[in-house]
């Protein structure tokens, strides 16, 4: 399944790449795609690339429901395989 979902930007790093916290597993993202990224910033994550930036209240809201429905593990699960 191909899922897009909220991710804090930990650390902006060179290249166009960004560290990002998804349920606790660090993970290096291509942030190439969008504009004036910032520590503290959510984005919207896709395979490996933030898509755009998301408002904060949203992103945490997004986030609680996966969480609720139990999804949140699974996908921090499958983030840390790809590393």
């Amino acid at each position: 399944m191909c899922l897009a979902i909220p991710v804090k930007v930990e650390t902006v790093q060179a290249d166009d790449m960004a560290l990002v916290d998804i349920g606790g597993i660090k993970k290096s993202i291509s942030i190439a795609l969008v504009d004036d990224v910032a520590v503290g910033d959510y984005v919207i994550l896709h395979v490996g690339y933030a898509l755009n930036k998301i408002d904060p209240e949203e992103a945490e809201r997004t986030l609680a429901m996966f969480a609720e429905m139990g999804e949140l593990e699974q996908i921090a699960s499958d983030a840390a395989a790809q590393l």
